[in-house]
């Protein structure tokens, strides 16, 4: 961007000691000091001062200098025009914005620079081009107005065409819960202060304060919104909302220098129907990030666009609507049948993005093959909804007539673009042959033209005697007639000479001249002829835009739905089902990541949760036993069944549950100056804050980042804090004193995953059974990762002088489980007592006792 300095340079100088064209340049660059001007200098565009040297830096260009500023050499860089998209991605993907600025006079009648304007403004948000945006993820713009404490939000998908209103949000936190949770690509704000802090590590703005004027809202709500829907809203809705509102609408009129037109819907997200998720929480139940591993890589087989952004949506507003989850049960269980689904996929496949296509009519971005894709994808619709009126149900039935079957329009784009039409309409060849005459016509007479020089060349030989005569052109002189100047004693009187070279001249006749003109002319003519039958092709496009929009939501629907489907199929996947008993009852349940990811049988877990006999299980045993992933798979269940999925188990059933709270490892926050722990307890302190008796709380080894008896202190009182409020809580403790808190409480119970030892190796059960764990095995986990044999020794030995220090002072006070191997004074005493003659073989028993034997 250009700098203050420079900035203030322009101003405080006198503007004339630079060039005219700088001088320009700096009249353009003051009005967008924070954005990079690309600034079109016939074929390329170029960026001077810090915009050049930010762009080098971004795009890797070579940084040159044109002329001079106040003595020193002005920094220039430059992207060619032809191959500018792929540059403007760059950019924008990296979270910064960009100013065009076009050529808008004529040069040959220019008098200095050739008048400029910024045509367009691009934002990381607000792009429509395939080139610069996610197929799979939406472009997400958010605006926060801040107001007496309290941040009223809405936010757009630029291209989807509607306006979403969020609750009113009283804290920072949840703010930036919200926010981080869209993800979105750019935000917008009247708050200085919050884009100076900017918690969301995101691209944010402060604009001026008219974008935040309530008067000026109501007017950009009425300018931009179907008469009907502006009343609407303006009805609906309080004032400070309608100042958000109308802060997204004149920010876009801004931006696209135009009325967006194709914001056609804004609606309230009622929170209440949501399961909410905070962004930890996603984060450390690896919900929808990049990584293979994420539940949304292995649920998320979706076979368009379309249904990949709808499913992100899901799993950003998992609903607690039970008629909503109920209609997508019934879908998933009809296309299941004679697996249905396998058919509509095929079909889905060859449907491309007409949401974002369709949009880029609207916005004037739309490109010929886009034409073309329209066309093939809704020349699909037909069989698509033959193959979805074989499931006569209520609810497939009414997603098949929001589908709607614009043959009309597949066979006029089908009449009109090629099959491989160019990038772009500018140099013409879009429109097919016969589809209008009077552009046949023009482009006739360039086709006919190659007979007419052949026949003219041919003749001219004749009449010359000169067998070398040729007949060409170029784009400076145009057509021409060559011969060597060897020939000069044969030129016909009616030759004019047109150009000398070194060993020839070029000539014209008046009969060529007039040819030249024609076909010149023609060419003009049908480039502008076929220019206007495409912008009346698109205007006629845009009267589908609804019916379009509409298609595009219900074949993301089914998509979705397919994709549900197919999954439940492949990974052996159940339908749940939900109570108001509050009672979470879950059978063979498991993790479906660690399950994708390991060569061995999965070993599946039960969980019981209820009001009438526990609400908080105590969870101990080894580390590597198990823990984590049981109470992870309980979380990822409950996740799937609110997004309408089924779920992995061979049974669920699920009661009200309308937040799930996760404290899951630690890292220091450097950024911030705070320790693991500080993390820790400001996350704890969170859950404790806000749990309530419908949350899902995941706890995982608290307090383990201070002193042993401050952690288990901890750890003890947020454990009874979750018993006493009665949320379905998952407590994994290596603090085996926490077991005790059964006896004390009747709705805490305790479970544990079970470890057989053998020949001084340790083997992990995976399962979960009532009671409490009676070792922690840390000195075997310790061995299995590769800890040498005489430390393990000499921790042995530390914990035998430990117990026995403990022993003699005979302590009363209770102290925090170490993760090492339990050791007494006689191991042959210990060998016997871990042994489990329940369940040992007679063979194991004689293995066992022969080494004993030999000690």
């Amino acid at each position: 961007m250009l700098t203050k300095r420079f900035y203030n340079l322009a101003i405080m100088q006198d503007i004339s000691n630079h060039t005219p064209m700088i001088q320009q340049y700096l009249k353009i660059k003051s009005q967008y000091q924070d954005i990079l001007l690309f600034y079109r200098m016939g074929d390329f565009y170029e960026l001077f001062f810090d915009d050049a040297k930010k762009a080098a830096e971004l795009l890797d260009i070579t940084l040159t200098a044109r002329g001079k500023s106040n003595g020193e050499s002005i920094p220039m860089a430059g992207v060619p025009y032809h191959a500018a998209e792929a540059y403007i991605a760059k950019i924008v993907k990296k979270g910064l914005s960009i100013a065009i600025c076009e050529q808008t006079g004529d040069p040959n009648t220019s008098k200095g620079p050739v008048e400029r304007q910024v045509t367009r403004i691009i934002t990381p948000a607000t792009v429509s081009e395939e080139a610069f945006l996610d197929s799979n993820q939406d472009s997400i713009l958010v605006s926060i107005f801040e107001k007496n404490n309290k941040y009223y939000l809405a936010y757009t998908s630029y291209t989807q065409g509607k306006i979403y209103l969020v609750k009113t949000l009283t804290s920072l936190n949840e703010l930036k819960n919200t926010v981080l949770k869209l993800s979105p690509q750019e935000i917008i704000t009247n708050s200085r202060e919050l884009a100076q802090q900017n918690p969301f590590k995101k691209p944010i703005k402060a604009l001026e304060e008219w974008y935040y004027s309530n008067f000026e809202a109501k007017k950009y709500i009425n300018d931009s919104l179907d008469t009907n829907i502006a009343n609407n809203i303006l009805n609906l809705y309080k004032n400070d909302q309608l100042t958000t509102i109308g802060s997204i609408l004149s920010y876009l009129t801004n931006i696209l220098k135009d009325t967006p037109r194709h914001i056609t819907d804004i609606s309230y997200e009622q929170e209440q129907d949501t399961l909410n998720i905070d962004i930890n929480s996603r984060i450390n139940l690896e919900l929808d990030n990049s990584s293979k591993s994420s539940l949304l890589s292995i649920i998320g087989k979706c076979k368009t666009s379309l249904g990949s952004r709808l499913l992100k949506r899901y799993f950003s507003n998992p609903t607690r609507n039970l008629n909503i989850l109920a209609t997508r049960h019934n879908i998933i269980n009809s296309l299941v049948e004679n697996q249905h689904f396998l058919k509509i996929q095929d079909v889905l496949s060859y449907i491309s993005d007409i949401e974002r296509i369709i949009s880029r009519v609207a916005l004037g971005t739309v490109k010929p093959k886009d034409l073309v894709a329209l066309r093939d994808s809704l020349e699909q619709l037909p069989i698509l909804k033959k193959l979805l009126s074989e499931k006569n149900t209520p609810e497939i039935t009414n997603i098949n007539n929001r589908i709607h079957q614009l043959d009309e329009l597949v066979t006029l784009l089908d009449k009109a673009i090629i099959e491989n039409p160019p990038a772009t309409i500018r140099d013409g060849g879009v429109i097919k042959e016969g589809f209008d005459k009077e552009l046949d016509e023009l482009k006739s007479i360039k086709d006919n033209s190659y007979d007419f020089l052949i026949k003219f060349e041919e003749l001219q030989k004749q009449k010359t005697g000169i067998s070398t005569l040729k007949v060409g052109y170029n784009r400076v002189h145009g057509y021409y007639i060559e011969l060597s100047k060897q020939h000069a004693d044969k030129i016909p009187t009616e030759y004019i000479r047109r150009q000398t070279l070194k060993a020839s001249e070029r000539y014209i006749t008046e009969e060529l001249k007039n040819f030249e003109d024609k076909i010149l002319s023609s060419k003009e003519k049908a480039l502008a002829r076929e220019k206007l039958i495409y912008e009346t092709l698109l205007k006629k496009v845009i009267e589908y835009y609804k019916q379009i929009q509409e298609t595009a939501a219900s074949i993301a629907e089914i998509d979705v739905l397919a994709n549900f489907a197919e999954r439940a199929i492949k990974l052996k996947l159940s339908q749940p089902k939900f109570n108001n008993l509050a009672k979470l009852e879950l059978k063979e349940v498991r993790h479906l990541a660690i399950e994708h990811n390991i060569d061995e049988p999965f070993i599946p877990n039960d969980t019981l949760l209820s009001k009438d006999t526990n609400t908080l299980q105590i969870i101990t045993g080894p580390n590597m036993g198990g823990k984590s992933t049981y109470m992870r798979q309980v979380a990822q269940l409950i996740f799937l069944a609110y997004i309408g999925s089924f779920v992995p188990a061979s049974y669920a059933d699920i009661c009200d549950i309308d937040t799930i709270y996760t404290r899951i490892g630690a890292s220091d926050d450097i950024s911030s100056g705070r320790s693991t722990f500080m993390v820790e307890m400001t996350e704890t302190a969170y859950i404790l804050n806000n749990a309530s008796a419908k949350s899902l709380v995941i706890m995982d080894e608290i307090g383990r980042g201070t002193s042993t008896f401050d952690g288990l202190a901890l750890a003890k009182a947020c454990a009874e804090k979750f018993a006493q409020i009665g949320a379905f809580t998952l407590f994994a403790t290596h603090y085996f004193e926490l077991t005790e808190l059964a006896k004390q409480y009747p709705n805490v119970c305790n479970i544990h995953f079970e470890a057989k030892e053998y020949k001084d190796n340790i083997y992990f059960m995976h399962k979960a059974v009532t009671g409490a764990a009676k070792k922690s095995y840390g000195i075997q986990v310790a061995k299995l990762a590769g800890i040498s044999q005489d430390v393990l020794e000499s921790a042995k030995q530390n914990l035998y002088n430990l117990e026995k220090k403990q022993h003699l002072a005979e302590s009363t006070q209770i102290q925090a489980q170490f993760e090492l191997e339990p050791t007494t004074q006689n191991p042959l005493q210990q060998k016997l007592d871990a042994i489990d003659i329940n369940t040992i073989t007679p063979l194991e028993a004689l293995n066992i006792l022969f080494e004993l034997k030999k000690r």
